[in-house]
């Protein structure tokens, strides 16, 4: 039976080059390329997980999802050690938005924003 592998959110981006470099310089992710002239999509990965960002056609068409609906991510990726993955995105740089704090569902967790204000969620399940 085929299986899903993994999977990679999408970030409608105002720049997509200063999006990658932030998420290369503060957030750990690396890139390979870009794609079109001016670019418009770059696929960014780290420990196997990518996030894609895509130019907005419009900046207007950006909206962090916590605009929308309070404390509500863009992307969220689980981790195997939340304090000290905080501690290295802070001292990149990362625009830490809240945490890390433990959840009452049980998590480890911190976020960050990007340069467009999405909300990025990183936690630890508990034992």
């Amino acid at each position: 039976m085929p299986k899903l592998l993994t999977s990679a959110p999408v970030l409608l981006v105002t720049d997509v080059v200063a999006s990658a470099n932030y998420f290369r310089d503060s957030v750990g992710f690396l890139y390979d390329k870009f794609y079109g002239e001016p670019p418009y999509f770059c696929i960014c990965e780290r420990d196997g997980l990518r996030l894609m960002l895509a130019k907005a056609d419009d900046p207007a068409h950006i909206k962090p999802y916590w605009q929308l609906r309070a404390n509500t991510w863009n992307a969220y990726f689980w981790v195997d050690a939340a304090d000290a993955l905080y501690e290295e995105m802070k001292a990149k740089g990362a625009k830490m938005d809240y945490g890390p704090c433990t959840q009452p569902y049980g998590v480890r967790e911190f976020g960050i924003q990007d340069l467009d204000g999405h909300d990025i969620g990183f936690g630890q399940i508990l034992p």
